[in-house]
């Protein structure tokens, strides 16, 4: 296991000017006012905010703008924008009003050659490449999808993921989309498969515990993105981290 500290995530996932939460990225349900919320958990000492526009893509436009403005005046905290994020201008834009990362998903694997214009404009650190994942029949692997889940890509998620190392991307945020929003912890497997790449892993998808989570950064994840346990207020970031730290984890403090 790698010496650096691992980090708490908190993972917001917006549609419109709501918060709200799902179950496999569907069935979504109004959570509150997302600014909130980023108060809340950057107050109880998350390491990093991520902000997902879930239905960007769709539109083919990202609509996190203003609140990436208003959260980036208040909470000194790193920020992760993704959602709808096409081309260059689309990241200037989000890094101009204060996101420190974008997360790229859809326009990456409609165009590879962005992850690479974009890593080499902005900086590697920079570019997040965001993969939702979802196991094909007979537990032969996963495939990719994009549009929260909807569309299939026919991509393997393992030989993406390699490649994205390859084009420049800096991270990898990776959405089991068969435990998201189950809270019966994340898919194991894949995220030990995938913290063998040379690159920080963010395991996302089905926290349902500190247990789950310790769990996965057993297995390798650098960082954990999580929503449910925080959004219910199951757990505090606080008590996770105090919860990892008494099982011999490393978090930044």
């Amino acid at each position: 296991m790698s010496s650096i500290p691992r980090r708490v995530i908190a993972r917001l996932d917006i549609k419109g000017p709501n918060l709200v939460k799902g179950i496999h990225l569907e069935g979504l349900r109004v959570m509150g006012d997302p600014g909130e919320h980023a108060t809340r958990y950057y107050e109880g000492g998350a390491d990093e905010l991520i902000y997902i526009d879930i239905v960007a893509s769709l539109y083919e436009r990202n609509n996190l703008t203003e609140v990436v403005e208003k959260t980036a005046a208040h909470l000194f905290v790193p920020l992760t924008v993704g959602g709808g994020i096409r081309k260059i201008d689309d990241i200037t834009q989000l890094l101009r009003v204060g996101a420190d990362k974008v997360a790229i998903n859809t326009a990456a694997i409609r165009n590879p050659d962005l992850i690479r214009e974009a890593s080499r404009t902005f900086g590697s650190q920079c570019i997040v490449v965001s993969i939702e994942a979802k196991r094909r029949p007979g537990n032969n692997g996963w495939e990719a999808y994009t549009d929260n889940g909807r569309e299939k890509t026919g991509l393997d998620v393992i030989e993406w993921s390699k490649r994205a190392v390859e084009l420049g991307a800096g991270e990898l945020l990776i959405t089991s989309v068969d435990k998201e929003g189950t809270k019966k912890g994340f898919d194991l497997e894949l995220v030990e498969k995938l913290a063998a790449l040379p690159i920080p892993v963010i395991a996302c998808g089905g926290a349902g515990s500190i247990d789950h989570v310790y769990q996965a950064i057993e297995k390798g994840a650098d960082a954990v993105a999580v929503a449910s346990l925080l959004h219910y207020k199951m757990e505090t970031v606080s008590s996770l981290k105090t919860g990892l730290r008494n099982r011999g984890i490393d978090v930044r403090v």
